[in-house]
């Protein structure tokens, strides 16, 4: 069947490319045992060889034209496929839904560009059954949320990605690959969420916006980020320093996530709110 005509303002590009359909489920790793949450099946490429491998599979598609489509072309019993808005859906509650003795779930998803950090973001912080994603995503965000400190990649998304997985970068997708072909290739990374993250969880929000203001502006020192949104002064930051060894003029970019950690304590030492 003829591919459809892609939709720009769902930042549609389908993977026509059957080889690396079957490398990504390959990395997916599935035993026939999981379940899998897939947002954005397109034409079901990928969907049908997800459904071959796993126990079943929970799809979101927003486009109603492709949900008749998959409707038609994947009639597999399991298959549960949900038209609507992935952003405005309750993901453990459609899970439950589909079976109410489930503890995890594997998400598979070739994310577009445009909202690739808000589904990132929505699935680590709402979801507690989704412990492993594989995602697609444009090979420069991917690049940002593997990169190491001390490197141009590095920014808050990194910090922020490394705090709840452990991310690796898979493998690069060239951009021939899709129909219509996107400007830039995209990559794979495997992401599983962290049984132990190194803070209390009712200091993780100010952890996230510090670590946002501390990166605001690139050139500046760390302590003239922080001491332009934070009531404190540059005095008070330097037994910070000295502890993690860090010299006073240190920029973010110089900073691990255990740093930041340490940081974001250190911080609320002094200015407890």
């Amino acid at each position: 069947m003829a591919l459809p005509k892609a939709k720009k303002h769902w930042g549609q590009n389908f993977l026509v490319d059957a080889s690396m359909q079957e490398k990504i489920v390959r990395l997916a790793a599935l035993k026939g045992t999981e379940t899998v949450v897939e947002i954005g099946p397109g034409t079901g490429a990928l969907t049908k060889r997800l459904c071959a491998q796993a126990k079943q599979v929970l799809a979101y598609e927003i486009d109603g034209s492709l949900v008749e489509r998959l409707q038609h072309d994947l009639q597999v019993d399991n298959l549960n496929l949900i038209h609507g808005d992935v952003l405005k859906r309750d993901l453990d509650e459609d899970l439950r839904t589909l079976d109410k003795n489930i503890d995890k779930a594997i998400l598979v998803a070739n994310l577009p560009y445009y909202i690739t950090t808000p589904i990132l973001f929505k699935v680590l912080e709402q979801s507690r059954l989704i412990t492993t994603l594989i995602l697609m995503m444009q090979d420069e965000v991917a690049l940002r949320l593997t990169a190491r400190k001390e490197t141009k990649d590095y920014n808050a998304l990194s910090v922020a990605i490394q705090y709840r997985t452990h991310v690796h970068y898979a493998f690069k997708v060239p951009k021939t690959v899709f129909r219509p072909m996107p400007q830039v290739d995209s990559a794979m990374l495997t992401l599983e969420v962290k049984d132990h993250r190194l803070l209390k969880e009712e200091d993780e929000s100010f952890f996230f916006d510090l670590i946002k203001q501390s990166f605001a502006q690139r050139r500046k020192t760390l302590s003239n980020n922080l001491t332009q949104n934070y009531p404190i002064d540059k005095e008070s930051l330097k037994p910070f320093y000295q502890e993690r060894n860090l010299p006073t003029d240190v920029r973010a970019e110089a900073l691990s996530l255990e740093d930041f950690c340490a940081l974001t304590q250190y911080v609320l030492k002094l200015w407890p709110h």
